[in-house]
């Protein structure tokens, strides 16, 4: 599978049943070479505009199933946000 087939698809939380977004990037362990988090973006700031307040990196170990058009993930959305700068 490519990046491309995964920002394809919407992440739902399970825990919510609530959308989170698509993929917009992936966090690598140069190391092993091994996806190691999903990054989607928030919410704009002022209406989708100026940036964003945070992006949400989702742990490889968090997801529960990739499927055709979806990908479910079971996290804690507080604990997954990371600030932009």
């Amino acid at each position: 599978m490519r990046l491309y087939d995964l920002k394809q698809k919407e992440v739902i939380n399970i825990k919510t049943c609530c959308s989170l977004g698509c993929v917009s990037d992936l966090e690598i362990d140069c190391r092993s070479g091994c996806i190691t988090a999903l990054i989607i973006p928030g919410p704009g700031k002022f209406c989708c505009f100026l940036g964003r307040e945070f992006e949400l990196f989702i742990p490889w170990r968090c997801i529960v199933q990739i499927g055709c058009d979806i990908i479910l993930v079971d996290i804690n959305e507080e604990e997954c946000r990371h600030k932009c700068i």
